[in-house]
Parts: C-alpha cells; sequence; structure tokens
C-alpha cells in the first residue's frame, strides 16, 4: 500500500506543485542594501526583485508596521515619501532622519512560502566642535606641558589625533558613553617644548564617519633665554697696539633681554673703555688690555653669554724691500714648526670664533718670505766670489830659480848653463816656489 500510496496521483500531483513553487521562490530574487545616514540627512531604502511574477512587494519598519504596500502607504509619516514603484523595486525616502528611525527594515514579496530581506539603518551623529584645553598658555623652553582635546555627543565614538607642525604626536584617548548612547571622546597630550616650538600650531584632528577636516589648533607661545653673539665691528684684522677695538653684542629673546653687560672675565674692564648699551669701545690698545671679554644677557627665562678673547699684537713695522739677481735666482724654502704645546707663539691655522688672533699666519708668511730672499742673496754673492778667487789662484800659478847659478843666461843650452855656472855647482838643485 506504502508503494502504491507514493504512487498514486494525488502525490505525484502534490509533488509536482511544491517543485515547482520551490523553484518559483527561487528564481525570484529579492535584495536590499543597508544605510548610513547622518542625522538630520535622507535615507533611501530599495526593495529589489528579480524575475518578478507580479507578486506583492511591501515595506515593514522595525516595529512591523507596513510603510508602503505596493505603492499605498498605510503608515501616517509623511516623511516616508515613494521613490520609485515598478514590478522589479519599490524605493522609499525617508527624510530629516533622528535617532529614533534607527534599525532593522524588512522587504517583503509575497510568494508561497513568504520571502524577506533586511535592511539596517545606521543613524550618524557628528561630534561637537573639538575644544582644545592647555595647561600652561605661556610656555618656557625645556618644560613639559599637557592638552586636552574632547570630541563630545557623537554616534559612532569618534577617533583623535594630534599634530605638532608636521610631525604627528600619540595621544592617550578616553572614550565615555552617555545615557542617550552618544559618546563623549577626549585625548591627553602631553610633550616638551623648545624654543623651536614658538609659534607652532599643536592641532587636534577629529575622524567621525559623519564629518571631514574637523579640527581644532593652538599655538604655541614658547619663551626662551637670550641667545647672544659678539660681532667684531673694527679691526677687521688683527688687533695691534695703538689701534682702536669696537664690539657689539646682539641678544635675542622670548621676552627680548632689557639690558646687556660687559664684563672682563677674572679682571676689570679697562678704565677707559666706553660701554653704550651693547657696544664695548676701547681705544689705543696695548698689551695689558689681553683678556676674555664677556657680553651677558638676561630675561625672566634665564641668562646667556658670549665671549671675545682679546690677544693685541706689536705695531706693524716697515721691512726694505729685498734686492734680487737678474741673472739668477735661487728659492730657499724655510719650515720652521712649532711645539704642539706652545699656543702662544705657533699661527694659527684655523681662526677661534670671536678671538683676536685669528688670522695671525698670514704675517708671519711674509717675513719668512723677506728673510729668506736676503738668504738667497748672500748665498749667491758668496759663491760669485769663490769663483773669481779661484781664477784668480789658477791665473797666478809659476816656477822661480834662485840665482845660486849665476851666468846661465849666456847658454845655449840648460847643459851648458850648468857647466859655465859660477861657484862649480854642477849638481844644483832647482827650487820651486808658489806664491800663495
Amino acid at each position: 500500500m506504502a508503494n502504491a500510496g507514493c504512487g498514486s496521483p494525488a502525490t505525484i500531483l502534490f509533488l509536482f506543485l511544491f517543485q515547482a513553487a520551490l523553484q518559483k521562490v527561487v528564481s525570484q530574487n529579492l535584495a536590499t542594501d543597508n544605510v548610513s545616514v547622518v542625522e538630520g540627512e535622507m535615507a533611501i531604502i530599495s526593495c529589489r526583485v528579480k524575475n518578478n511574477d507580479d507578486s506583492v512587494i511591501q515595506l515593514l519598519n522595525p516595529n512591523r508596521q507596513t510603510i508602503y504596500f505596493r505603492d499605498m502607504r498605510p503608515l501616517k509619516d509623511a516623511r516616508f515619501q515613494l521613490v520609485n514603484f515598478s514590478e522589479n523595486e519599490l524605493r522609499v525616502s525617508l527624510s530629516n532622519v533622528s535617532l529614533s528611525d534607527e534599525g532593522r527594515y524588512v522587504c517583503q514579496l509575497y510568494t508561497d512560502p513568504p520571502q524577506e530581506a533586511y535592511a539596517d539603518i545606521t543613524v550618524l551623529i557628528p561630534p561637537g566642535n573639538p575644544i582644545i584645553e592647555a595647561r600652561d598658555e605661556v610656555l618656557s623652553e625645556g618644560n613639559e606641558t599637557e592638552m586636552t582635546c574632547t570630541a563630545m555627543s557623537s554616534k559612532p565614538a569618534a577617533a583623535i589625533r594630534w599634530m605638532k607642525g608636521d610631525k604627528e604626536l600619540p595621544g592617550k584617548p578616553k572614550v565615555e558613553l552617555t545615557y542617550d548612547r552618544m559618546y563623549t571622546v577626549s585625548s591627553r597630550l602631553a610633550f616638551t617644548v623648545s624654543k623651536e616650538d614658538d609659534g607652532v600650531p599643536v592641532v587636534c584632528i577629529v575622524d567621525h564617519p559623519a564629518v571631514k577636516d574637523f579640527q581644532a589648533q593652538k599655538y604655541l607661545e614658547v619663551q626662551y633665554k637670550p641667545e647672544v653673539k659678539i660681532v667684531v665691528e673694527f679691526p677687521q684684522g688683527l688687533t695691534r697696539e695703538g689701534e682702536n677695538l669696537e664690539l657689539t653684542c646682539q641678544a635675542k629673546g622670548k621676552p627680548q633681554p632689557q639690558r646687556v653687560n660687559w664684563v672682563k672675565v677674572d679682571d676689570d674692564v679697562p678704565s677707559h673703555a666706553v660701554i653704550t648699551g651693547g657696544d664695548l669701545y676701547i681705544e689705543n690698545l696695548n698689551k695689558s688690555y689681553n683678556g676674555t671679554y664677556r657680553c651677558v644677557a638676561a630675561n625672566a627665562v634665564g641668562e646667556s653669554y658670549d665671549d671675545y678673547i682679546l690677544y693685541v699684537y706689536d705695531a706693524p713695522t716697515t721691512t726694505p724691500k729685498p734686492t734680487t739677481a737678474t741673472t739668477t735666482s735661487t728659492t730657499i724654502t724655510t719650515i720652521i714648526s712649532y711645539p704642539e704645546g706652545d699656543k702662544d707663539t705657533a699661527p694659527s691655522t684655523e681662526p677661534a670664533a670671536h678671538d683676536s688672533r685669528a688670522g695671525e699666519g698670514t704675517p708671519r708668511t711674509v717675513d719668512h718670505a723677506v728673510i729668506g730672499g736676503v738668504v738667497a742673496v748672500v748665498v749667491f754673492a758668496m759663491l760669485c766670489l769663490l769663483i773669481v778667487l779661484g781664477r784668480y789662484f789658477a791665473r797666478h800659478k809659476g816656477t822661480y830659480f834662485t840665482h845660486e847659478a849665476k851666468g846661465a843666461d849666456d847658454a845655449a843650452d840648460a847643459d851648458t848653463a850648468i857647466i859655465n855656472a859660477e861657484g862649480g855647482h854642477t849638481n844644483s838643485d832647482e827650487k820651486k816656489e808658489y806664491y800663495i
């Protein structure tokens, strides 16, 4: 009987109708999309059907109340408006969205069985204007300060970033959920300031899907102690006896130093020195003025100074020009070495800052050249004298005889002269004399 029942015409008809209905449901695809909308703006809900066979489409709210049945609106809420209705789509707009509109909306297709698709509406609430609070309004270089940025009443929670100039700094965030399902986010930033930070903006950037380029900024005001620099106005080269010295002290700080002072390290400033503001003037220099002169400037933050080392040289002397030979030239290189530790006599090849001894090597180079030229002339003259004396000695060299063999002048040859010589000295020795 079971086999007969399964093969009965009624059973076969039922299976055929069920399969047809199932194929119909599968072939009619119902689709929709989730929506995110900023509070106060408009949301669009779209119910789409593929291969519709004139089945009814309707839209329900999160409370399962019918908003639209085909192109009719049973719900008495004028904010819902029909945008498009066809056999393949039901599109509805919701204006002036509020937080109470958030939830799951249902697209329903009347088939057997009915099909449903769900559209979640998320309402975005932007935060209020970010607020920066600084612990210190006026900062001093080297000190640490704190800033706090707060973004209130947002949904979802905002993210806060910090920028100082073009550099991003890490902050410590804190998120609080309020009673009305809103989020308040704050971020605390701590950092140490330097004088380079004066006038640099610190920016609090708020990242939230409901807003773009949302930020607040605060400019840093940093006080720093003076920067002091001594400038030599006169002379431009070496400082020598009898000349004048003029120095200018340049001081810059925040706040600006109102007064600068000149002192001499380990001694007193010369009594006739003239100090006018940041200028120091000393006339008729002598070596007793040698030493370190210091310019000191101070403000509310601190004190700074710069030093100038004065070294007075002898007054310049006039050296006659050396005579040079036109026919022969001789070059003599003089190398003078100085002990490593003798800083007073060795010329400096790399001048130190604010040191009147800078450039000492130039005059010494000129003196060495003059001495070398004189030595070359003297050597050349001695060589010439030796050559002349040598030639003179060579020309006055000869042989001389004594008068012991008299009468030799009348002899025809040397043998006869010896035989005829007076005194009978046949074996007289010949004496040679040289003039020295």
